[in-house]
Order: C-alpha cells, then structure tokens, then sequence
C-alpha cells in the first residue's frame, strides 16, 4: 500500500523543516532573472527552481496557471517540473484550486491525483465552495492514491472574507465549518492526516478557530505579502506544530543565481525553526 501524504508530510518536516517554496514563474520574475517570458524561459526557470532547492525543501508548490498560460508546451513543462521535483525527493503540492461538481470534479481529480497521470502530484489545493460534499471524487481517489489535498479555508485575500466568513444557519462560519470537515477526514489518522487547510498567515489572531484538524495547515502570505516567520505562532497557536508556511517570491526574487536560491531558502528556513516552539 501507499504510505499516506500525511505520513510522508510529517517526516519531509521532521527533517528538512516545514519550509515550502513556490514555483511561480510570473511573467514579472522572468525578465526579472533576465529570462523571456515564453517556454524557453519558463523551462529554465522553474529547472532551476528545482535543482537548486529539491534537496533541502519539504515542499514545492507549483502555481498551474503560470504554466497554463503558455498552452499545451506550458503544460508540458509542468509535468517535467512535477516529475523532477519528486524524483529528486521533494513532494509536491499541485497549487491549482480546482472545484466542481460530480464528473468534472472526478476529471480534475484524475488529472493530479490519479498515480499513472503525468502531472501526479502528491497533493492538490482544492477549492470547496460549491459545498464540501462536491469534493467527495477528490477525497476519494487522494485516499486511494496516498495523496493529500488542501482545502481552501480561510485564505489571505480580502475579498475572502465575504464567503468565508459568512455565517451559517447554525451559527458557525463557513470557514470554521470548512475545518471541521476536513478534522472529520483525518480522524485517527497518525502521525498526520493527509487532508489540510489552507488558512493565511496574514490573519492575525485566529484563536476563536479550531485549527487542530489533525492535519497540515498550508500558510500563504510570508515574505511578499508581508507576514513573517515570527508571526506564525501568533496566528495559528497551538496547532504551529504543522503548520506549512509557504515562501514564493521572499525566496525566487534572488534567482538565477542557484547560491542566492540556496541562501534565501535557508534564511527562511531558519527563522521559521527560531520561530516554532522547542521541546
């Protein structure tokens, strides 16, 4: 059997840290590493990515519509990206936000999570607001896979708060609703569930959440968008522990160069684990 993605999540931290950096090679980073904005330039980019941080990153999250945008070839270069990172020992989380109902959800599903696809990815960002229950083909077949999804819960952009703070009949919000689902998927699972959230680590004081959902908590919005690794035990408290701060353009600005990568990496790197709680 596959050894679930919590599993391997939780030694991927225990070892190299919790650090995930992004793979979004805007078109803004391109000519800013002197690269042009086409798929020449985004091979070279996100190869680079990848051979300079694959062996000391737990995670890499590549954005899928800075590949999409360039077609078929775009895509093509995603798979290659996916498929290297995983050889060379990251995981990888597929930050592409799908969502729908019934048959094209199950579609979507197979597209990333399905072993024998070529943009198999270890697990998926996934978005539940056309209801909870319309992701049920993705948690299936991420089970059968020993995948992992990410559910969009409380995110970092303002316009968020309109649907995710939104109060339902039973008094509880959507997004606190979104984290009881998912503690419900990963109920017994040791030493961590497979099935995370995504929540902003901009979003100050989250203590009125239940955030111990037995699962990863993917941390958006450190570096560029101004949350730091000190923030950290602030906003998510008790549940720091997994906590997966994701770093995109605090660390890919440095490039082309590989040492500056490699440097900018281990500085965040370093102050999450100053940050994170000993004993």
């Amino acid at each position: 059997m596959t050894e679930p993605f919590g599993a391997r999540l939780r030694r991927a931290m225990d070892e190299r840290g919790p650090l995930c950096v992004g793979i979004d090679p805007h078109a803004s980073l391109l000519t800013e590493w002197g690269l042009d904005d086409n798929v020449a330039g985004l091979e070279r980019f996100s190869r680079t990515v990848v051979e300079a941080l694959s062996d000391r990153v737990a995670v890499f999250k590549p954005q899928s519509a800075f590949f999409e945008r360039f077609g078929s070839r775009g895509v093509a270069v995603l798979e290659k990206t996916v498929q290297e990172a995983r050889a060379a020992g990251a995981l990888v989380l597929m930050d592409a936000k799908r969502g729908d109902i019934g048959s094209t959800m199950a579609a979507y599903a197979e597209a990333f999570l399905r072993k024998d696809s070529p943009l198999f990815s270890d697990a998926l960002t996934v978005s539940p607001y056309l209801g909870y229950g319309s992701l049920s083909p993705a948690v299936v077949l991420a089970r059968e896979s020993g995948a992992g999804l990410f559910v969009l819960a409380l995110t970092s952009n303002p316009e968020g708060g309109e649907v995710q703070h939104a109060v339902r009949a039973d008094g509880r919000n959507v997004g606190a609703t979104m984290l009881a689902h998912l503690a419900a998927e990963n109920t017994g699972e040791e030493p961590l569930g497979s099935f995370g959230a995504v929540v902003g680590a901009t979003l100050g004081d989250l203590s009125s959440y239940d955030l111990d959902i037995n699962g990863p908590l993917l941390a958006p919005g450190v570096g560029a968008q101004g949350a730091t690794p000190a923030d950290l035990p602030g906003v998510f408290g008790a549940a720091i522990g997994n906590v997966v701060p994701n770093v995109s353009r605090g660390v890919l600005r440095h490039g082309p160069d590989v040492s500056a990568l490699r440097a900018s990496a281990e500085r965040f790197a370093d102050e999450i684990r100053s940050a994170l709680p000993t004993g």
